[in-house]
């Protein structure tokens, strides 16, 4: 086991493992703790006054600190008191992944940290995104349900084949974007990239509809009324300059509902409308609203037809209860489009309550499987309500030469060998020997090809992604290729990076004095000149500690903010140190 297993974590499935990796704490370098101490008390400061009030009482029920970059241990500690887990991923994991993660109460939690450059907002999940935005939220009982609940119903959404493609371009423009190393013409192709498959998407999939969903409320969303919104997604609380940003009237202020499934978002920009629910309660209705158009609850022609589109591993339930788990490829519909014959290919499970039927696993059903769906012509009761007494009176029973004829036209003739039923004795599966099934002159399945197993259901009453049981099939999806980059450090950069380090041991050992810092000061003036967040921390310890060096500090600083790249990341410092002066 490459994690530490906890109460939460240890009921992840095996298939999710893979994705997981250890928060590499010792590479966090002395300006990113530096970063994120700047970052995460201005958020408070700022966010205590317009941020839904579960923000900072959260932060302080899952232990995250202002001082330094948390420890997932430490972390998960704290979040088992509310039945959450937390793990390290590498960057953006696939949808449906992160979805199934929430499923079992664990927040993922991209390891990285936004460099010095990007402090304001990063294109890429980062560990103050995930750490600092979407934790303290989910210590309030309703959003946490709400996220669970996400997470259990947007994992059953079928993706499209276009889905993969938009997530592993997004995935490499945010990491190209947050390299400082990448050059203006790879970012412009992945920009490009991006586009073009944006704009090519067709009609969206159930995945990037239930994506839009989570985009507007867990990750940009607000609550309250369009008037006087606060904030709640961890996009906002984590980006200082989007959660000033939102507050302005530029960003158009929507009623959050439904509509929102259809509106697309770009990742790498601020967004220019946001979607306000009155209250948490809300969210769930609009979720569930969703997912009762979706086909794992509509099922049908139209849930098996996504299945088909999305060309990956899919599971239909019957109304029987049988589920068919495998790469659909197939269907049949009648005039009033309802389905009379669907059809796998490849390796198949069949399944009942999500456990693989015995002796009807993939080793068996190689070549695909398919079946008729309905009831038999000019016959009222559905051959699952059948009594063993109807049953032996249309001649449906064991060591019989049997002959069905559907309403949809469906035709199976065959020695009836055995029946398998479920645990109510609710039949589920008829068998054949010297089977031929037919549709009009279309042969769908020769004597030849062994026996027939026909799946007993009037209807497709269901229709989701991946397998009903996910022992039942080899785990095939793989981690992304592209992975974040790993900074190169030069060394003036260690030798800026082991300043920082002197300045953070000074305040964590109160080991401060006047000549230490003048000689810090002295030496960023020489030979970092550009360097305002180190400035920002020495005037702080002068401030507090009443040296005459702060006025120089300060003074200082105030050139420095005449450069516009960090004139407002200069001057929110210096207010807030303002503000924590007056308070004490």
């Amino acid at each position: 086991m490459h994690f530490q297993l906890n109460d939460v974590t240890k009921k992840l499935p095996k298939h999710l493992h893979k994705f997981v990796i250890n928060q590499p704490y010792e590479e966090y370098t002395p300006q990113n703790q530096a970063v994120w101490r700047y970052v995460m008390r201005i958020n408070v400061d700022y966010l205590s006054k317009v941020a839904h009030n579960s923000y900072i009482e959260g932060l302080a029920k899952t232990g995250i600190s202002t001082e330094e970059i948390p420890y997932m241990a430490g972390m998960n500690r704290i979040l088992k008191d509310i039945g959450w887990a937390a793990v390290s991923v590498d960057g953006f994991i696939p949808p449906n992944a992160f979805m199934e993660f929430q499923a079992y109460n664990v927040l993922v939690i991209a390891s990285d940290m936004r460099t010095i450059n990007h402090i304001e907002y990063t294109p890429a999940p980062d560990i103050i995104h995930e750490a600092a935005g979407h934790a303290p939220i989910i210590a309030n009982p309703e959003y946490a349900e709400y996220l669970r609940r996400f997470g259990e119903i947007g994992c059953k959404a079928i993706s499209s084949a276009k889905d993969f493609e938009i997530y592993e371009a997004i995935r490499l423009l945010s990491i190209l974007k947050e390299n400082p190393n990448s050059s203006e013409s790879e970012v412009e192709d992945a920009e490009e990239k991006v586009a073009h498959i944006q704009d090519n998407m067709g009609e969206l999939s159930e995945m990037a509809q239930i994506r839009n969903l989570h985009w507007w409320t867990v990750e940009y969303g607000m609550i309250g009324t369009l008037k006087n919104p606060k904030i709640y997604g961890a996009g906002l609380l984590s980006s200082i300059g989007e959660s000033a940003w939102c507050m302005k009237d530029e960003v158009v202020k929507r009623p959050y509902s439904i509509e929102a499934v259809d509106v697309n978002f770009d990742i790498t920009k601020p967004q220019p409308q946001l979607f306000v629910t009155p209250n948490f309660a809300h969210l769930s209705l609009v979720l569930e609203e969703f997912a009762n158009n979706m086909a794992i609850r509509k099922g049908g022609l139209i849930g098996i037809r996504k299945l088909i589109n999305s060309k990956n591993l899919g599971t239909i339930e019957l109304s029987t209860g049988l589920q068919v788990s495998g790469v659909f490829t197939n269907v049949i519909a009648d005039e009033n489009n309802k389905p009379i014959y669907f059809q796998t290919t490849g390796l198949t499970a069949l399944s009942n309550r999500d456990k693989e039927l015995i002796g009807h696993g993939v080793e068996t059903h190689v070549d695909g499987f398919g079946s008729p769906v309905g009831k038999l012509k000019g016959i009222n009761i559905p051959i699952e309500n059948m009594s063993p007494r109807d049953l032996e009176a249309y001649q449906i029973y064991e060591g019989k030469r049997t002959s069905l004829e559907f309403e949809g036209g469906i035709k199976v003739v065959g020695d009836l060998i055995t029946g398998t039923r479920d645990l109510r004795g609710k039949i589920l599966l008829v068998s054949f020997e010297n089977c031929t099934v037919t549709y009009g002159e279309k042969i769908l399945f020769k004597p030849a090809w062994g026996i027939y197993d026909m799946a007993v259901g009037k209807d497709i009453v269901s229709a989701y992604a991946d397998a009903a049981d996910i022992t039942s099939f080899e785990d095939k999806s793989e981690v992304s290729k592209t992975k974040t980059f790993k900074i190169q450090y030069s060394d003036k950069e260690k030798e800026l990076y082991s300043l920082y380090e002197k300045v953070r041991n000074m305040r964590e050992t109160n080991s401060v004095s006047e000549e230490n810092i003048t000689s810090i000061f002295n030496q960023l003036k020489k030979d970092f000149s550009s360097d305002w967040l180190l400035n920002l921390e020495l005037y702080e310890l002068a401030l507090q500690h009443h040296f005459s060096i702060q006025e120089e500090i300060r003074s200082y600083l105030l050139v420095l903010q005449e450069n516009e790249s960090y004139k407002k990341l200069i001057e929110n410092g210096l207010n807030l140190l303002k503000v924590e002066q007056s308070q004490i």
